[in-house]
């Protein structure tokens, strides 16, 4: 395996704790899945934290893999390291006989290893062949993607894997670049990347072959399809009171995070009746109001953290929640009674306190990060 490549800061580690350990620090057993173990930085404080907690961890990188089994040697007989993507999520848990989870980590994006190791060919900033797969056993290459899409192909990738403005000048850089010969090397298609932007935009926004690398990088690993399958299947296997936390890194992991959390905490009953029909209520709650972004000091120490976006939602019990949301219903029909004519009520009158739901329902919900 050799020494350990890069550094590794876990990012937003305390939130991530905070927000975990309420699913966790329950029953005798719980049941914790990483879904991006990479260097094992999160996982490691998890099982600390939670010592009656079991660990499954996923990653596609097998580096990656034999570097956390070693830091995370003296947890054996409560882990489970798993090389797989985290849309094969509910066949590991069928394999290793776990009918539901309590928690669930997504640390999207590129890893530390992944980053600092120049022959993976993950930077721009260093000179290496142009691999790009988080899985070196399968798939194929940034080589190939670079060498072997089509103008238009090229272009999709880059505009919609990278938000960059000027796809199409890259691409037609790339297919003239490939007509002289292949190219392999990860500084020269920095180059061109550079070469086919306007002077004035290559002076804001870092460096200008981010967006190509982190487009290509997308399309290598099929992330957004993989991740699209993941979250729903991640949902649908936490038990009551469970909790999912995802860090996302660009605007399209969040997007899709966001979508398949605004699925669950909406009611899907017809919006006219008074109250909620039995199982068309939300199945989650969100511990945050929209996404939570690192704070200074966390991105002083981690620079990498800097583009971080958490959210975060639990499982809730539905005969709990369905009591609660007709407990609210009754309050606010009460409060619309007495601001009825006939009814001795002003319109500036107080409503009695006791007759609230004690359990804060009565006012709009709001996150534990609010």
């Amino acid at each position: 395996m050799g020494e350990l490549r890069g550094t590794h800061v876990p990012v937003l580690l305390e939130r991530c704790l905070e927000l975990l350990a309420p699913a966790l620090d329950r029953g005798d057993r719980t049941v914790h899945v990483d879904a991006t173990l990479g260097l094992a930085g999160h996982a490691e404080a998890v099982l600390e934290r939670h010592p009656r907690t079991v660990l499954i961890g996923l990653d596609r990188d097998t580096e990656a893999l034999a570097h956390a089994r070693v830091r995370l040697a003296r947890f054996a007989d409560r882990i489970h390291l798993v090389h797989a993507v985290y849309d094969e999520l509910p066949e590991v848990l069928e394999q290793l006989g776990y009918p539901g989870i309590d928690a669930i980590l997504f640390d999207l994006g590129v890893s530390s290893l992944q980053l600092d190791a120049p022959d993976r060919g993950f930077a721009y900033a260093q000179d290496a062949p142009l691999d790009m797969r988080m899985d070196q056993t399968r798939g194929v290459t940034a080589e190939e993607v670079v060498n072997t899409y089509s103008h238009p192909d090229l272009a999709r990738v880059l505009r919609v894997y990278g938000e960059e403005k000027f796809a199409g000048r890259i691409a037609s850089a790339i297919i003239r670049e490939r007509e002289r010969g292949r190219i392999t090397s990860s500084a020269r298609l920095a180059e061109l990347v550079r070469e086919s932007i306007p002077a004035p935009a290559r002076r804001t926004g870092g460096h200008p072959a981010k967006r190509t690398f982190q487009a290509l990088r997308i399309e290598v690993n099929r992330e957004l399809a993989a991740l699209e399958t993941a979250l729903p299947a991640a949902l649908d296997k936490l038990n009551v009171g469970g909790r999912m936390v995802v860090l996302s890194y660009h605007s399209l992991e969040d997007r899709l995070t966001k979508q398949a959390l605004a699925d669950r905490v909406r009611s899907k009953g017809p919006v006219d009746l008074p109250v909620e029909l039995p199982g068309s209520g939300p199945t989650f709650r969100l511990l945050s109001r929209g996404a939570e972004l690192p704070g200074e000091a966390e991105v002083a120490v981690n620079p990498r953290a800097a583009s971080v976006r958490l959210r975060a939602a639990e499982r809730l019990d539905p005969a709990t929640e369905q009591q609660g949301r007709t407990d609210r219903e009754r309050y606010r029909r009460r409060v619309k009674a007495m601001h009825q004519p006939g009814t001795g009520s002003t319109p500036g009158s107080t409503v009695d306190r006791a007759s609230t739901p004690g359990d804060g329902t009565g006012t709009d919900e709001e996150g534990e990060g609010t």
